[in-house]
């Protein structure tokens, strides 16, 4: 037995029922649970989910073994999934659904009941940190750290209502203030410390990832707040044997952005600028009206560019090529996000071109699937025992987290390659590398 197979046969087996708990409970996180429960309900089908839709080849070309990835990897079934929530606005999953405006009343009506019984627990929720949300559903307590205890025993009373085997917790709300690392995010003595002080540098996504982790639970951050990616909270993750990812779904403009500019570097095409703007209406659009939300998330999309075409190996191609993004709140565009790139690029013999984009997207519809696969994946990368960084899921984000010293990856498809294989490495499958070598035999 190789050892790849003896990795396979140590994976705990995906029994009894996963609990998916979300930070935030608006238009990303009702259009996902909506969206679960109608397929369980055989109205629609998983479009957009890897988990469920993808298949994966295994072995030789001419083998023609090309299962499911959900019939090859021991993954949660959909039937088996649990959904809770904390928000700072009370409202059930079934008003937010409505006034999230995602979701049509023919979608809804059918499992309105499903979703009315889905309330959000009161939140841990600072206004400094979400300058344009007021919230009532808001938990108090006498200092930070004590919030923290809090999420924890709802971690642990959800668990016990439910009769949850094992949870997982995916960030679903707002994209907090840019905040930089300092020093009580060094270690955890120092960020516990902090905590107790109800020192500014710790946001609330901190706590609840912290919560996660002490309470054994995978944590996967889908905004680009400084949240998991700390090296208190990384040490944490390791020690407890959890796996941990993020941060920043990629949905709509950057995920074109790492289809198109790997398409420029491969065929060693020039760039002299991108011009990126955004026009969104839903929750999303006004927290990022407020420059501090903004500034965060302007450094999740800006990173992409400079990481896929390395102007620092082709300067002839990429040096100082100008990149700029703008993101604009238009309430009447609602959650049907519209992003326009204008591309500049550069051929043969210096020639200019255009490449022009106009990204007609529905914001949640494409996150959605992400956050379903986050959840099973994470869940299976802890009963197969890995831990910290999962750097093979950065496929679902726009800023993703490496290990020390490392550059992430941004290439939508060597990200979707490092996927499949950690997949085949997990489960006793050689890795794909496309090398044929039927030529020289």
């Amino acid at each position: 037995m190789t050892a790849t197979n003896d990795i396979a046969t140590k994976i705990r087996p995906a029994s009894g029922k996963l609990g998916i708990l979300t930070p935030g409970l608006g238009a990303v996180a009702t259009t996902f649970i909506a969206g679960v429960e109608s397929i369980r309900r055989g109205r629609s089908k998983p479009i957009g989910s890897l988990t469920q839709m993808a298949t994966i080849r295994l072995g030789k070309r001419t083998d023609n073994r090309a299962p499911l990835i959900k019939d090859f990897v021991p993954l949660s079934g959909l039937d088996d999934l649990v959904f809770g929530a904390w928000d700072p606005i009370p409202d059930d999953a079934l008003t937010a659904a409505r006034k999230a405006g995602v979701l049509e009343d023919r979608d809804i009506d059918p499992i309105a009941d499903f979703l009315s019984s889905i309330k959000p627990m009161p939140a841990v929720f600072e206004n400094r940190y979400v300058t344009r949300i007021n919230g009532t559903n808001v938990k108090q307590g006498k200092n930070k750290r004590d919030l923290a205890e809090q999420l924890r025993q709802d971690m642990r009373d959800f668990k016990a209502k439910h009769g949850c085997d094992r949870l997982v917790v995916v960030w679903c709300a707002s994209t907090e203030i840019f905040i930089k690392p300092g020093p009580t995010h060094e270690t955890l003595a120092a960020f516990e410390k902090a905590m107790e002080a109800n020192d500014e540098s710790i946001a609330p996504s901190m706590l609840y990832a912290y919560a996660a982790l002490m309470e054994g639970v995978p944590f996967a951050n889908g905004a680009p707040n400084l949240t998991v990616d700390l090296p208190a909270l990384l040490q944490l993750a390791n020690d407890k044997g959890l796996p941990i990812s993020g941060k920043d779904f990629k949905t709509g403009q950057t995920w074109m952005k790492t289809v198109i500019a790997p398409g420029l570097k491969a065929r060693m095409l020039g760039l002299r600028g991108w011009y990126s703007t955004n026009i969104l209406g839903n929750r999303d659009g006004e927290v990022l009206d407020d420059p501090a939300s903004f500034k965060t998330k302007e450094e999740s999309k800006l990173s992409v560019l400079h990481t896929i075409l390395q102007p620092e190996v082709y300067p002839d191609l990429y040096k100082d090529f100008s990149h700029v993004v703008r993101i604009n709140y238009y309430p009447p565009r609602g959650d049907n996000k519209e992003g326009w790139d204008n591309i500049d690029i550069v051929g043969w013999m210096n020639y200019p071109m255009q490449i022009k984009v106009n990204f007609l997207c529905r914001d949640s519809i494409l996150a959605a699937p992400i956050v379903l696969d986050l959840a099973l994946f994470s869940d299976f990368a802890h009963r197969a025992g890995m831990k910290g960084i999962q750097e093979w899921l950065s496929f679902y984000y726009k800023s993703p987290m490496a290990a020390a010293g490392l550059q992430a990856e941004h290439d939508l498809f060597i990200q979707q390659t490092k996927l499949k294989n950690t997949l085949r490495h997990l489960m006793g499958e050689e890795q794909i590398t496309h090398l044929g070598l039927e030529y020289y035999r």
